[in-house]
């Protein structure tokens, strides 16, 4: 009975540790594949699984989360013979396990050496200026070529992206002296550019200046036109009055004819601008004599003795016969 006790005992562990080794649990995010004599079988998603022991056995342990490869720093060539020091980073994820496990071997390395011979293909055809003002296209052309490289692996990549680009020293000094220069230029056409919106507003300016100026000339002109010609109208009134006066034979009125026209020229005389002594060679008392035929014209045109127009004209006091 002893030894029957201990047969059953091994024959019991031996079950127990059949379907120990029967039963799988896959954690979550993480595929496993089953080989059965070292072909691929099927695939162990996440939870409990049963295989056939000693018969199945798990091939490999896939991780199906998002993974992150970081590209290390390498030199590379651009189009225009400038060399940078270029570095990256790709984000890629499983989506088929068996693909994954059996069509690539180190599908890390493989993903990773991919990513960077296409970086210096993709950045060795561009010059200097793309590179570091066109990253998202550089991205953009990256992410499709290497997607599209690793489908046949059952790998979906879903980022690449470049961190950093590190020119040499030299072309970093000449780049800033470039920018320099270029920002210098700029601001001496802003400033050229001022300038000549600054004259042009000036003509504007003087343009409308000139033009009111001459729209006050002819208004002026226009003026003094109707000034003298109103004063013409009333010399001609003047005149016509005088010559009525002279026709009905009042010489008076030929005295106030000959002392206004007399008086006119010597203001005329006197107001030259080369004159500074004013010679008469004439009687002033002529003159004085004229000026009382004006007052008695006057005196005759308000009633102050009008009776008699033909009466001789009465000489002023204190004036001088004429010779």
């Amino acid at each position: 009975m002893f030894g029957f006790e201990i047969f059953v005992i091994v024959v019991v562990l031996l079950v127990i540790l059949t379907i120990i080794a029967g039963i799988k649990i896959v954690p979550q995010g993480y595929n496993y594949t089953v080989e059965r004599f070292g072909r691929y079988m099927r695939t162990l998603t996440p939870g409990l699984a049963i295989i056939i022991p000693f018969i199945d056995r798990i091939g490999h342990k896939i991780n199906m989360m998002e993974l992150v490869l970081a590209v290390p720093s390498q030199e590379i060539i651009t189009k225009d013979n400038a060399m940078v020091q270029v570095d990256g980073v790709a984000f890629y994820q499983i989506l088929d396990a068996a693909q994954a496990s059996y069509e690539v071997n180190n599908l890390e390395n493989a993903t990773l050496n991919l990513t960077m011979t296409n970086i210096r293909t993709v950045m060795g055809s561009m010059d200097l200026d793309e590179l570091l003002s066109q990253r998202d296209e550089i991205n953009h052309r990256l992410l499709k070529v290497v997607d599209d490289a690793t489908q046949t692996w059952g790998v979906k990549v879903t980022r690449v992206e470049i961190k950093d680009i590190n020119p040499p020293r030299d072309l970093v000094d000449a780049m800033g002296r470039q920018m320099k220069a270029e920002r210098e230029k700029r601001s001496e056409i802003l400033i050229a550019e001022g300038m000549r919106q600054s004259e042009i507003l000036k003509a504007e300016g003087e343009k409308q200046g000139q033009i009111l100026s001459a729209e006050g000339r002819r208004e002026a002109a226009f003026r003094d036109a109707e000034a003298r010609e109103r004063e013409a109208e009333a010399e001609a009134r003047a005149t016509q009055m005088v010559s009525d006066a002279i026709a009905s034979g009042n010489l008076q009125a030929i005295n106030y004819f000959v002392a206004n026209n007399y008086i006119d020229a010597l203001k005329e005389l006197a107001k030259a601008p080369n004159q500074k002594v004013l010679m008469l060679p004439v009687e002033a008392a002529s003159v004085i004599g004229a000026i009382g035929g004006i007052a008695d014209i006057t005196r005759e045109a308000f009633g102050g003795g009008g009776d008699n127009p033909q009466a001789p004209a009465t000489r002023p006091r204190g004036s001088v016969p004429s010779s």
